[in-house]
């Protein structure tokens, strides 16, 4: 057992790089450059001179971590391999760990850093407030380690790069079947909503050049011309908020995928009396759209929703149901027709936006109020469909990546002999 202060030099001074000349280039390396994954981008170099004030140092084979919140916890760290001249600096954010020479090996520290136990002790002990917590040094220095022999060190190195690879693989080809499904998803959405479930359908130009041909027998219409009245929260809801309050509907309470509200993180609200709470009180059917951000989010309150209130970055629009069901216009905006129309109409520089007039000029394709419902249905079940399929893949990338943590904590703590496996 040891501390790793014995173990590694924490922190290593610069002065060893005195003689070097000012002018000569070494990588330079922001919070950014870092990955979670251990990876490093090389691009940035600086001059000596520039960076040896004010910079955290280090050299080739040493090890960094990143230890300010959430830095620390998403796994952000690496060995310095591949250094510009041999040297670096980077964030002053990074803790350096050199291993000693015969002792320690720069792999197994990384795998070490990257274990669940040092996680969430290192996570435990950080000080500060917010997002300006950081894991103090002393806990590196102090950190106690079963230190395994230097060739135990380099098979356990080895049994992890290829244990994580081959679940790493896994994780990727998941990843890539949610994004499969994703796409699938909106391209059935955006042919259903534009043309239907008939192929047969006799088709007739739209007159929009982004829309296409459209059914012969649908109707091309303003929202506006179905809508009831739209209207969105006022600014200062803040103040009422209250854990025993009302819903309050948020941005975050919407998304761009399905037409169900993401109760994940809500917040509730004791609305003010009168007119200013009145007026944004949902209804079962409401039609609710994003106009600050994430432009495309969209909802269709339930059926049986308890009492709601919307945001001032949300709009809700209420249909009279003549021409459009509330279902279907929101599988338009799902669609890619949709998400293009208000693309198109999104103003402003650093924050993206839309009027309450954008949203209610959006352009809808009208079929019979039969036929909405039809295809309304029929895309219920294909997302119903898709989301249990893209749930079962999240799961498996979640076991996955408990495995892969497992694997590390196991292997570092020794409950695990990798010597005979590790060839």
């Amino acid at each position: 057992m040891k501390r790793l202060r014995f173990a590694a030099q924490i922190n290593p001074t610069k002065s060893e790089i005195a003689h070097e000349p000012r002018d000569a280039e070494v990588s330079f390396l922001p919070m950014e450059a870092v990955g979670d994954d251990g990876s490093l981008n090389l691009e940035r170099t600086r001059p000596i001179g520039e960076v040896e004030t004010g910079y955290t140092y280090f050299r080739e084979g040493d090890v960094t971590v990143a230890k300010i919140t959430p830095c620390f916890e998403n796994g952000k760290g690496a060995v310095m391999r591949g250094l510009v001249g041999g040297f670096g600096f980077g964030t002053t954010e990074l803790t350096v760990a050199r291993p000693r020479v015969g002792l320690t090996s720069s792999e197994y520290l990384h795998w070490l850093f990257s274990s669940s136990p040092f996680r969430s002790l290192g996570e435990a002990s950080m000080y500060g407030a917010g997002g300006q917590k950081r894991v103090p040094e002393d806990f590196f220095r102090d950190f106690a380690i079963g230190l395994p022999a230097l060739a135990e060190q380099t098979a356990i190195a080895a049994f992890l790069d290829r244990e994580t690879a081959k679940i790493d693989a896994l994780v990727a080809e998941q990843e890539k079947l949610i994004a499969l499904l994703k796409e699938k998803r909106q391209a059935v959405i955006s042919h259903a909503v534009t043309k239907g479930l008939n192929p047969d359908a006799p088709m007739k130009p739209s007159g929009i050049e982004w829309l296409g041909a459209v059914p012969a027998h649908w109707a091309i219409m303003r929202l506006k011309r179905d809508l009831a009245f739209i209207t969105s929260g006022s600014r200062g809801w803040a103040e009422y908020y209250a854990d025993d309050g009302e819903l309050f509907i948020r941005i975050g309470n919407l998304t761009r995928e399905t037409l169900e509200l993401d109760r994940s993180d809500i917040q509730r609200v004791s609305a003010p009396a009168g007119a200013e709470g009145e007026r944004t009180v949902v209804a079962p059917g409401d039609l609710l759209f994003s106009i600050t951000a994430y432009l495309g989010s969209v909802a269709v309150a339930p059926e049986g929703m308890e009492k709601a209130y919307v945001s001032q970055h949300v709009a809700l629009a209420r249909l009279t149901g003549a021409k459009l069901l509330p279902r279907w216009v929101g599988y338009i905006v799902l669609s890619a027709v949709g998400k293009t129309y208000l693309d198109e109409q999104a103003y402003g520089g650093t924050k993206i936006q839309l009027g309450l007039d954008d949203v209610a000029n959006m352009t809808c394709i009208v079929p019979p109020l039969e036929e909405q419902k039809q295809i309304a249905t029929a895309l219920d079940k294909l997302t119903s469909e898709v989301d249990s399929l893209l749930a079962e893949a999240e799961c498996a990338i979640t076991l996955l990546k408990e495995r892969r943590a497992a694997l590390i904590s196991a292997a570092v703590t020794g409950q695990i002999d990798v010597r005979g496996i590790a060839t």
